[in-house]
């Protein structure tokens, strides 16, 4: 298995510092930036465990806080998806800033609220965006926006997550890029049934290996 070089990062992004996970196998060819959903951060359990399965195809990943500890406290900052956008957006030119990651390919793994954010920033980065996957997403809250993302859009949903299943499958129509969705049978909003979420994980690091490699 590849090595990792992992280093807890501090982002420097307006006028806050943005904790964050780095880990880049060595020959990685892309990275996979993650954007949580509300509530949650870059120590949610789910994304770790999805970025360890995308390791694990020779791609790096990047976990961060959206939000300050301080800023997470006031619940509108949380659905300010505006905001969250200009973030990522941030997160994104930081990564092409540096040295050991300028040089990759970079793909988008958005959660939840995380995803409309995701798909923001993937239609503002145009080209230089080259994949996103959605997790359970909030698609809906990137509609005006869906037409213009050029990346190749995987959005993974659960089959029993009906009305998020139903978001989806209308912003799916409103794709004009490369895209696909996929339905997890039988699993709710968090994939916490037996295997649901590892079905999830394999299915966006096969996306994005396709994507980024």
């Amino acid at each position: 298995m590849a090595q990792n070089s992992e280093s807890l990062v501090s982002i420097p992004v307006d006028d806050v510092e943005l904790e964050g996970t780095l880990a880049i196998p060595e020959d990685a060819a892309g990275l996979v930036v993650f954007a949580h959903g509300s509530g949650s951060s870059r120590k949610s359990p789910r994304n770790n465990f999805v970025a360890e399965v995308i390791r694990e195809q020779g791609l790096g990943t990047l976990l961060f806080d959206l939000l300050t500890e301080r800023e997470d406290q006031f619940r509108e900052n949380r659905f300010d998806i505006s905001l969250l956008t200009d973030r990522l957006v941030a997160v994104t030119e930081w990564v092409w800033s540096r040295e050991d990651t300028r040089d990759l390919n970079v793909g988008y793994f958005g959660s939840s609220t995380g995803a409309a954010s995701a798909l923001r920033a993937a239609a503002r980065l145009e080209d230089d965006i080259d994949a996103v996957v959605s997790r359970g997403g909030r698609v809906d809250m990137a509609s005006e926006v869906l037409d213009e993302v050029q990346a190749p859009t995987l959005f993974v949903v659960g089959g029993a997550d009906t009305q998020v299943l139903e978001l989806n499958r209308d912003a799916y129509d409103q794709l004009s890029c490369e895209k696909d969705l996929y339905v997890v049978e039988g699993a709710g909003h968090l994939f916490e049934g037996e295997g649901e979420l590892d079905e999830v994980a394999h299915v966006a690091a096969d996306w994005f290996a396709d994507a980024l490699q």
